[in-house]
């Protein structure tokens, strides 16, 4: 099958269920509340198929970017129905705010326990996380020019603070420089014994313009664990699992040293000083010039395996979720304060390709990951306060239960009509945003 096709399939498969999901939140609660629910639409616009059972038409309909439920009453601009000189007690509005936030929150709430319990399953039967996680954050290569080496930083320096956090893992470190585009760093270091403080300000890089500090953590080992089909290695007989230690006789404390010294060789064969298991191989590979880089077609990035108990695997996923929470709560915080770029959002398409590249790897556990991880930023997206999306609607119920009184009518518009602009400006901006990462040439990236 097509990659277009594998990619399309398993985005909309997934985007789906994180819909079905969403929605079926809001149609339970609903249901249970008394609220009558005319609709439940997976999509927007016109009906294709659907059925209708007792007061509700379940539907799927044209444009599959969302979906919603439609509850009697739920807009305030339309007219009340009475019944006996009385609000319909079925509608929407009729009810208690109380029963209108659990209504609202139970969409979000149930793309966040997806997202939870998804990971607790894949945990109790796959669990991987890089090596590099469980190491000490010692510096194993400063790249040239770069804002570490500018700093003075070292290699064989031991990260021990950065932006306030103290003894941090590589996976923190990782977090705090991506998210600090040209933005200051502190970064304290130990070098042989003694502690140094510097201030380190990351670069943007990439089509996603995330910060990039120039530095690498010293690998246990540089070990071949992906090898590209029909590039050099493969073709020089390199395997995956081989070690390697030697770059023209030179050591390789992590791979970028390796992608560094290939910069430097450029089209020169190099050889390389491999260990197989017991024995210890030379190879010569010629490198190629591909996406204007000298490469030869490895990846190392050696993981650890497990799998976990329920509970294990449950306090696990909770700490895992909610770090990642925090993490796009701050992302949103920073675009905001325009400390780093709205380039790194992904939309619909960087999406799909996503959901392809997952789908084509073996097993289901990278899908699930995704999944888990598209759940959640749903969850938590919907929970932000914009007018139109459920955390708009909590947050007049909160203004109004601080007033005592609704917000009037002719406010209310005006802000949703604003809100639905701006939406659709922002929805603009990631498709965008999207055709730039994935066409080259369609502009100028830095």
């Amino acid at each position: 099958m097509p990659d277009f096709l594998i990619s399309l399939l398993a985005v909309v498969v997934i985007l789906g269920f994180m819909i079905l999901i969403h929605e079926f939140g809001h149609y339970a609660v609903a249901k249970w509340l008394g609220v009558r629910v005319e609709v439940f639409s997976i999509g927007f616009g016109k009906r294709l198929l659907g059925f209708r059972k007792g007061e509700t038409d379940y539907r799927i309909s044209a444009i599959p970017l969302g979906g919603y439920v439609k509850m009697s009453g739920e807009n305030p601009m339309d007219e009340r129905t009475l019944i006996n000189g009385a609000p319909d007690p079925a509608e929407f509005l009729s009810h208690s705010r109380w029963h209108r936030f659990l209504i609202a929150i139970a969409g979000p709430a149930m793309n966040i326990m997806l997202a939870i319990f998804l990971l607790v399953g894949v945990f109790m039967v796959h669990y991987e996380y890089p090596a590099i996680y469980d190491e000490p954050t010692v510096i194993g290569w400063i790249m040239q020019n770069t804002a570490a080496a500018k700093a003075g930083l070292q290699t064989g320096d031991r990260i021990v603070r950065i932006d306030g956090l103290e003894n941090p893992t590589w996976e923190q470190v990782d977090i705090r420089e991506a998210l600090s585009p040209n933005q200051p760093l502190d970064v304290t270091v130990d070098r042989n014994h003694e502690l140094l403080t510097k201030t380190v300000t990351p670069q943007p890089y990439g089509v996603d313009q995330i910060g990039f500090a120039g530095w690498a953590a010293k690998e246990p080992c540089v070990c071949v664990t992906d090898l590209t089909p029909g590039m050099p290695a493969e073709k020089a007989g390199l395997q995956e699992g081989d070690q390697i230690l030697a770059v023209d006789g030179k050591p390789v404390p992590a791979l970028a040293a390796m992608v560094e010294m290939l910069e430097t060789s450029k089209d020169k064969p190099i050889d390389l000083t491999i260990r197989r298991g017991s024995e210890t191989k030379d190879f010569t590979v010629q490198p190629v010039l591909l996406e204007k880089k000298y490469r030869i077609g490895i990846g190392s990035m050696p993981m650890k395996v497990t799998s976990l108990s329920f509970p294990a695997a449950l306090h696990l996923s909770l700490q895992e979720n909610k770090k990642a929470s925090l993490l796009i709560l701050e992302l949103v915080q920073k675009m905001l304060q325009g400390k780093i770029s709205v380039r790194s959002i992904e939309g619909p398409i960087r999406i799909g390709q996503a959901a392809g590249e997952a789908a084509k790897r073996k097993g289901w556990t990278p899908l699930l990951l995704l999944t888990s991880a598209i759940s959640l930023n749903l969850g938590v997206f919907n929970l932000l306060p914009i007018p139109i999306l459920d955390g708009g609607v909590i947050f007049f119920l909160l203004i109004e239960s601080l007033l005592r009184h609704d917000i009037s009518l002719r406010i209310k518009e005006r802000v949703y009509q604003a809100a639905f602009v701006f939406l659709v400006l922002f929805a603009v901006m990631v498709i965008y945003n999207d055709l730039v990462k994935t066409l080259p040439g369609l502009t100028r990236m830095p």
